[in-house]
C-alpha cells in the first residue's frame, strides 16, 4: 500500500511524502501522510524517563522545548548511531549553540549515505522533531524517517524531504507519530528511532531535538 501526500509545513515550507505501510505499519503511516501538519496529540497514559528540555529554536519563533537526542550533537561517543554508506563525523557544528554551547563536530552525508539513530522512549506528548543541517554544494536534499519497533519488525515512514541550503538552518517541524505508534504499543510509549538519508548532493547535520513535550 502506497500512500502519497503533499502539505505545507507551518513555515509555509512545501512537504512532500511517499509513505510504504506494511501489514505492521499501516495506521502509523496512514497517520504521518494524511496529517495536515505536526499537531500535538493529547496525553498519553504510558510515560518515558525524564529528560532536559531547553529551547533551542526560540531566534527562529519557535518557543517550544525540546529535549536533545541521545548522541543528537555528534560530539562524543556515537554508541546506537548506525552510519552508512560513507556517512561519518566530522570538524564544524552548526554555529547557534542550540545545545548551549558551540560544538566542534557534525554528520556528513554523501550522496546516498544515510544515519540512524539509537531508539528512544516516545508518548503522545512527542509530536515532533527538528535538525539543524546545511548543503555542501548545489542540489542537496534530505530525506527524514522515522522508525519504530513493533511485535512484527521496525517500521520506517519517511515523513518529510528538506531542501538545504548553504548555510545553517534548523529544518521545518516533523511529525513524529508518537500517538498512534503509542496507541497501538498498547501502553501508551514507543520506541523510535530517527534515520536520515542524503537523496542528491552532499550535507551536514548537526543537533538533533525531539519532541515538544506539553509539559
Amino acid at each position: 500500500m502506497f500512500v502519497y501526500a503533499s502539505y505545507l509545513t507551518p513555515a509555509g515550507m512545501p512537504r512532500r511524502l511517499l509513505c510504504a505501510a506494511s501489514a505492521a505499519g499501516i495506521a502509523l503511516t496512514l497517520l504521518i501522510c494524511l496529517s495536515p501538519a505536526p499537531a500535538r496529540a493529547a496525553a498519553s497514559p504510558g510515560a518515558c524517563p525524564g529528560s532536559t528540555l531547553s529551547q533551542p529554536f526560540s531566534r527562529w519563533g519557535d518557543s517550544n522545548s525540546y529535549e536533545l537526542l541521545a548522541g543528537g550533537d555528534f560530539e562524543g561517543s556515537l554508541s546506537g548511531w548506525t552510519l552508512g554508506n560513507g556517512a561519518q563525523r566530522t570538524s564544524e557544528s552548526e554555529p547557534f549553540g542550540a545545545t548551549g554551547t558551540v560544538g566542534a563536530w557534525s554528520l556528513a552525508l554523501a550522496p546516498g549515505a544515510s544515519v540512524q539513530s539509537p531508539f528512544t522512549c516516545v508518548t503522545a506528548s512527542d509530536a515532533s522533531f527538528r535538525f539543524f543541517a546545511r548543503n555542501e554544494g548545489p542540489s542537496a536534499t534530505v530525506l527524514a524517517y522515522v522508525v519504530y519497533k513493533t511485535p512484527l519488525g521496525n517500521v520506517s515512514v519517511p515523513v518529510g524531504t528538506v531542501t538545504l541550503k548553504s548555510g545553517w538552518q534548523p529544518a521545518p517541524s516533523m511529525p513524529t507519530g508518537a500517538a498512534v505508534a503509542g496507541a497501538l504499543s498498547g501502553n501508551g510509549t514507543a520506541q523510535m528511532a530517527l534515520r536520515f538519508t542524503a537523496l542528491t548532493g552532499s550535507s551536514r547535520i548537526d543537533d538533533v531535538f525531539v519532541d515538544p513535550r506539553m509539559r
